[in-house]
């Protein structure tokens, strides 16, 4: 492959299911992503924890998003390493389909509420409390989204990349997208 003339390519930079740990773990935001009745996709911002391989979130029972997730709970979840995350965070991104559930028990509540609060507020306890208290709502519910399928980009290995220092080795393979439907565009514009 051709670093040059092959740009629209990304599939061979996959991040590594430690990478995706990693920035799973770190990154401080997500994007929450629905389907409304009407079958567009709408996404919102949250704060989440990522544990035991599932990202939890928290919302108001009554947003219009608890009706349309209970309806069809099939979400979409994206994270990047590049907004709010720590430096060492990996670069790129990862979008994980996924399946909700939610959970209005008292003990996920407090346990989800105390580690989202202690993530958002490591060195403040103060400021800890005071999240805690603020999420202890009784309208509010936890959502535990387990990934299906992972969507992922290593910006550092497409950067090194192009700068013709990336060992073939580290590469991904070409998923169907980069060659099946990439040669079909092409031909389609007139471009091979």
């Amino acid at each position: 492959m051709s670093r040059a003339t092959d740009h629209e390519v990304v599939s061979i930079y996959p991040l590594s299911e430690a990478q995706i740990n990693e920035l799973m773990t770190k990154a401080p935001e997500c994007v929450l992503i629905w389907d409304t009745q009407d079958h567009w996709p709408v996404g919102v911002v949250h704060s989440f924890l990522w544990h035991d391989g599932k990202v939890w979130l928290t919302f108001a029972s009554h947003r219009h998003r608890a009706a349309a997730i209970r309806r069809n709970p099939r979400v979409c979840v994206t994270v990047t390493g590049r907004t709010l995350a720590p430096e060492d965070t990996p670069k790129g991104q990862a979008t994980m389909k996924g399946i909700a559930r939610f959970h209005d028990d008292q003990p996920t509540k407090e346990w989800f509420y105390r580690a989202l609060s202690k993530k958002g507020n490591p060195t403040d306890p103060v400021a800890e409390q005071d999240f805690y208290e603020l999420l202890d709502s009784p309208l509010r519910t936890v959502l535990e989204i387990t990934p299906e399928k992972w969507i992922t980009f290593d910006a550092g290995k497409s950067a090194r990349h192009r700068a013709g220092t990336l060992p073939e080795s580290e590469l991904g393979p070409r998923l169907g997208v980069d060659t099946d439907r990439l040669a079909a565009e092409r031909k389609r514009r007139g471009l091979d």
